[in-house]
């Protein structure tokens, strides 16, 4: 005799979840019941938000859907925020709530809210197992649409009821395949290489798809048989070195940066693996008068700023493998102006003994520290725009930041999940102080599960809403209700028994961080920020006036 809480464990066991984030709650008893005779483990947060987030950034780093978990009513409206973030960005995510029992559905009663209809807007899949007999059709439809490019998110509804039933013992799991990806039409290739060719000043924007899609070395193999240099979304960083010479470096800003001059004097863009949730091409693509050449494995969204010269949908990595053999190479550069000043930017400030430190001096800093492999998990906030501009990443996935729906909180739940899935690397989150007393509670999770989740945490401390009063500053010339009080992040630290440290002047930066990952625990480092770096930067994009930078042929 086998329950439908029972059969939907095995149907997850099928999928090969290895985790389950969340709480447990009234409403899922039995399927936390039927989790203790199972290979998966659960993860229990204190927070449903955190859950989120950790299958959010499980999802991100794995290809596979993070699972989360939660009771009915508040316990699933809670995990809205990251699963949220977790759609909008394109990960793969499979949240699970409890339900009231469907003999009280029809009517007024305790907790019960319509949840199918809540988590539709912002899923890919939502559903309600009615019967028992349903539980493999709705786990194998979720996880077959959570993980279909483009990922994003499945929720499934499961009333106490309806868990606690006896399903027939034969009704077994259903049998896994994943989709293989289309291949571009031929004319469609030669129409891009085509393109390409006759460009005079061709730029690739490289996007998340690229990254999804493992395709970054056939991305830098593509760039340099063609030699162009490539731009790369917040979210597609590292998938080309930024040590290599056609490496632009990141784009996204809202205001024009040195990037930008290269969209500006580019004739075409080759857009690759580019979401437009990324980057508005508004930003990027002003005029609407260059060719775009759109490379990907799904269609184009529809924009006036991003109208297609051509669109080659299918495998990203073997598209460009085709269009590369058939395009014309462009000459090699005789002005490399452009990358020298993103080169440059973060060395004039590797040094730089101000106190309360600077930016750039903490993301160099903080590049010493991490070796290419090891994973910075970006929390939301001003130094958010900080490290998509300037943290160097050299290989993809390696620097997650939430950019769709850019959700703060994500940095401490992130890193849980992103040691979990990779234990022999070191993980860090940058953190502001208000994103970091969002979810700092799951600090309590990392130190219950033990030394297997060693993260790091840096908060850039300023007592603000840094990145709302860069944003009042620019528009107003006067900040508002932004201020507030912080806790003693090291005494806080302690409180979990994790340790703290505050650094104390730019030059114990380095040691400081090197001390913490040292430490193999749980660690925070307490670094005040000088966030008059923001309008300073401001000011210097505002009045950039780069001479012209094109290409020689």
């Amino acid at each position: 005799m086998t329950t439908a809480a029972e059969l939907l464990i095995k149907c997850l066991e099928n999928e090969e979840v290895e985790y389950i984030f969340g709480i447990p709650g009234e409403e899922n008893i039995a399927v936390m019941d039927a989790l203790l005779d199972s290979s998966i483990k659960f993860i229990t947060t204190r927070h449903e938000q955190g859950a989120a987030f950790m299958a959010d950034v499980y999802g991100r780093l794995t290809g596979k859907a993070g699972v989360c978990l939660a009771t009915l009513g508040p316990g699933a409206t809670n995990l809205i925020t990251g699963f949220a973030d977790a759609n909008m960005d394109y990960a793969p995510i499979v949240a699970i709530a409890g339900q009231g029992a469907t003999t009280r559905m029809h009517k007024e009663s305790h907790q019960v809210l319509d949840l199918v209809s809540l988590f539709d807007p912002i899923s890919k899949y939502s559903a309600e197992i009615l019967e028992p007999e349903i539980v493999p059709e709705v786990v194998r439809k979720a996880f077959k649409d959570a993980e279909a490019e483009k990922p994003g998110g499945s929720f499934i509804s499961f009333p106490e009821n309806i868990a606690s039933a006896v399903v027939e013992d034969d009704n077994l799991p259903l049998t896994v395949q994943s989709p293989v990806p289309s291949i571009a039409p031929q004319n469609k290739i030669e129409q891009a290489a085509k393109l390409i060719s006759q460009a005079k000043n061709p730029i690739i924007m490289a996007g998340n798809g690229v990254v999804r899609g493992r395709s970054h070395k056939r991305l830098i193999a593509f760039a340099e048989k063609l030699n162009i240099h490539v731009a790369q979304t917040f979210m597609a960083k590292g998938c080309i070195p930024f040590s290599h010479p056609l490496s632009f470096g990141g784009v996204g800003l809202q205001a024009h940066d040195y990037v930008s001059y290269g969209f500006d004097q580019a004739d075409v863009i080759i857009c690759i693996g580019f979401d437009m949730v990324e980057y508005h091409p508004h930003l990027w693509h002003p005029t609407a008068d260059k060719k775009i050449i759109h490379i990907d494995e799904n269609y184009a969204e529809v924009d006036k700023h991003y109208i297609l010269a051509s669109g080659v949908l299918g495998e990203i990595g073997h598209s460009l493998d085709r269009i590369a053999e058939i395009a014309t190479p462009h000459k090699e550069e005789k002005n490399t102006t452009l990358r020298d000043m993103i080169v440059s930017e973060l060395d004039d400030y590797a040094q730089d003994q101000g106190y309360p430190i600077k930016p750039q001096r903490i993301l160099s800093d903080t590049r010493k520290a991490l070796g290419d492999s090891d994973i910075l998990i970006s929390d939301v906030g001003a130094h958010k725009m900080w490290i998509a501009r300037l943290y160097r990443c050299e290989k993809p996935n390696t620097c997650i930041i939430s950019n769709g729906f850019a959700s703060m909180g994500i940095g401490v739940p992130g890193a849980i999940a992103a040691k979990m899935v990779n234990p022999d690397k070191n993980v860090m989150t940058i953190t502001g102080d208000a994103g970091f007393m969002m979810n700092s509670q799951e600090i309590e999770t990392a130190m219950r599960y033990g030394i297997a989740i060693a993260i790091v945490i840096m908060i850039w401390n300023d007592s603000k809403y840094g990145l709302i009063k860069w944003h009042q500053l620019r528009h107003y010339g006067r900040d508002s209700n932004i201020s507030f009080n912080n806790p003693d992040f090291v005494k806080y630290a302690e409180s979990f028994g994790a340790k703290g440290y505050r650094v104390e002047s730019a030059d114990d930066l380095l040691p400081t961080i090197e001390q913490a990952f040292a430490d193999n625990t749980v660690v925070i480092v307490d670094v005040p920020v000088d966030y008059e770096e923001n309008m300073k930067l401001t000011e210097k994009l505002k009045n950039l006036n780069l001479p012209d930078m094109t290409t020689t042929e």
